[in-house]
């Protein structure tokens, strides 16, 4: 008598697909051309007509895609049946993007769909970014890591303190932690600097101590020890600009280069990948130290034959200096270096406006209703009498807070706050300034800020350019971007929640760059899509990802080119403890695929969750 039927377990089910996962990875190995008809021709997925800009930078082309088993198994034409099929006639098919510069170190660790980098095409995501992280840690420390996250990346301390269950101590626990975990994208993970020297030298880490030969010698263990159990990098911070709660620099921030060094050859030996920085001078607050940097990292390079990554922005007070840093990435090819400056598709500032920084924070009259919801707040600044007393006033003294810091600063640059406008401009020209509005309205310009900031029911957000933008258009940027040396990130998905939201420049780098600029060169379609793809997976030896081709995984994005647009930023309170967030949308991906698994349609959220940690080189 035949045995009932019993379906199979979800271990059962899970063995089995790693088992086809498998056999579909060697067959593409030894036989690629039998791989199109694996499985009887009966595809998982098919994406028919679509015009496939296939990340190596070739021509667009119009092709189908055979996807089985998350991986591409054929590329061309009447390739057979699937069980589902897409037709993707006039939509662009693009490998999902890799974003190399996140810091979504804690998010990952409750968040599912990792917004918001997944809304703009991210299909691959690297953090542990400037130094900051949260392994290894010693029990009794977490608060301390949060407060450094925190101060450094604009996290918010209480929502990271309730959203994170450390249930690990050294890093390679902390990536089992992550291994458990399901995303709608992929996730790899850099060791920090920060909490690796902290774990080892206590105090005197926190406080930038010098570190002696034995502190030395057990942090190049611990990263080792984290390459070796699949960490993509190690990285660092060495501008004063990132500081702690305390106001202390990140640990790590003046180490030596015997600790530097150290840590580099712990990378090589561990098996390889990148060292990232964020270096001294980043900020412009000390405009020697960036070709220093630049000495020390090509040193450092050509020594572990390892590739360092180092952020680099054009800066006020010193607009040029970025082309002598670019000049000398490429002088040190000649010594065997590999030195990738990581440079942002626009301009890197921040948003301003009632619900996030602005020049009026200090006003006693503001600060009687700062507290009230938006909604009852605007109804306060509205009316005449609050609206003279706050423009009337004097600052009163301050707390110390970065983000009234920010405002402060607005304060004495509105000829550098722009309004943003529906769809989004980030390239706005003077008159769009809050002196330009000012001069044209015959009002003060703090009278001009003030209007400005009620606008959409005092949900207005205002561009404030710090970096990248001194001459008042996208040049230097475009510049910076083709350089041979440059590689696109900076995009800082996961930080700086209260006045920042740069996670969608994979976006603006589609939309603007290949089609909306108006004020200067646009650059090709097809080197933008391999700039924000295969460039950024090659530099974390992700050789599994960044392309269309038969035996690349299946991580892709179905696109509306003429549709494609950016939404205006919101602030939304949805991190644990009510924390809060800049989200920004965009309209226009008709489909973002993950291992062959449909996670988004017309950006909606399937449930699907293929994405998992990604553990070292592939």
């Amino acid at each position: 008598m035949t045995a009932p039927w019993v379906p199979p377990t979800p271990t059962q089910r899970s063995n089995a697909r790693r088992g086809r996962e498998k056999e579909t990875e060697l067959l593409m190995r030894f036989d690629p051309i039998r791989a199109g008809s694996y499985h009887c021709g009966m595809f998982d997925l098919l994406i028919t007509n679509g015009t496939v800009v296939d990340g190596t930078g070739a021509d667009r082309r119009i092709a189908d895609i055979a996807i089985t088993d998350g991986r591409i198994v054929a590329v061309g034409t009447d390739l057979g049946d699937a069980h589902e099929v897409i037709d993707a006639e006039g939509l662009l098919v693009t490998p999902g993007f890799v974003d190399v510069h996140s810091h979504y170190d804690g998010q990952a660790t409750w968040d599912e769909l990792l917004e918001p980098s997944s809304l703009h095409g991210v299909t691959t995501l690297v953090m542990g970014n400037c130094g900051v992280g949260f392994a290894p840690v010693k029990p009794g420390t977490e608060e301390w890591l949060i407060q450094l996250m925190e101060g450094v990346e604009d996290i918010p301390g209480t929502a990271l303190s309730e959203g994170i269950d450390f249930t690990w101590e050294s890093f390679p626990q902390y990536l089992d932690a992550l291994d458990e975990r399901r995303w709608s994208v992929d996730v790899g993970a850099q060791v920090a600097h920060g909490a690796v020297r902290a774990y080892v030298m206590g105090e005197r880490g926190a406080k930038n101590e010098p570190a002696d030969p034995d502190d030395i010698e057990q942090m190049a263990m611990i990263v080792r020890q984290a390459i070796e159990a699949g960490a993509l990098g190690v990285s660092t911070s060495r501008t004063i600009a990132h500081t702690a709660m305390d106001g202390e620099p990140v640990p790590g921030t003046f180490a030596a280069e015997d600790e530097l060094f150290a840590m580099g050859r712990a990378l090589r030996d561990g098996g390889g990948g990148v060292f990232e920085l964020a270096p001294a001078g980043t900020a412009g607050l000390d405009l020697v130290a960036p070709m220093k940097e630049v000495e020390w990292m090509s040193r450092l390079s050509a020594e572990t034959g390892q590739p360092v990554t180092f952020a680099m922005l054009q800066v006020p007070g010193a607009p040029d200096l970025w082309k002598e840093q670019m000049q000398a990435s490429l002088e040190a090819r000649e010594d065997g270096a590999q030195l990738y400056p990581q440079v942002a598709g626009r301009p890197f500032g921040v948003l301003v406006g009632w619900q996030t920084c602005h020049p009026f924070m200090r006003k006693p009259s503001y600060q009687a209703i700062a507290e009230l919801p938006i909604d009852q707040r605007i109804v306060e600044l509205r009316k005449p009498d609050v609206r003279a007393a706050i423009l009337a006033e004097d600052d009163v003294e301050g707390s110390g807070l970065l983000i009234e810091g920010l405002g402060g600063l607005t304060a004495g640059m509105l000829d550098q706050v722009f309004v943003l406008g529906d769809p989004p401009d980030y390239e706005p020209t003077p008159d769009r300034s809050i002196v330009g509005l000012a001069e044209r309205n015959g009002v003060t310009p703090n009278e001009a800020a003030y209007d400005a900031f009620c606008a959409e029911d005092g949900r207005a957000l205002l561009m404030l350019p710090l970096y990248n933008y001194v001459e008042h258009n996208h040049d230097v940027i475009r510049e910076q971007l083709t350089h041979p040396t440059a590689v696109s990130g900076l995009a800082d998905g996961g930080a700086h929640c209260g006045f920042i939201c740069d996670a969608s420049v994979p976006t603006t780098m589609i939309s603007h760059w290949t089609r909306d600029r108006s004020r200067g060169e646009q650059l090709p379609l097809e080197w933008v899509v391999k700039k924000q793809t295969s460039d950024t997976a090659a530099l974390f030896g992700l050789g599994d990802r960044g392309t269309i081709e038969v035996g690349k995984r299946a991580d892709l994005n179905l696109i509306d080119h003429d549709a494609l647009q950016l939404e205006t930023p919101e602030l939304v309170y949805d991190l644990p403890a009510g924390g809060r967030r800049l989200l920004q949308r965009a309209r226009g991906y008709r489909a973002t695929i993950v291992a062959g698994e449909i996670t988004r349609r017309d950006g909606v959220d399937t449930g699907a969750r293929p994405g998992r940690l990604v553990r070292g080189r592939r």
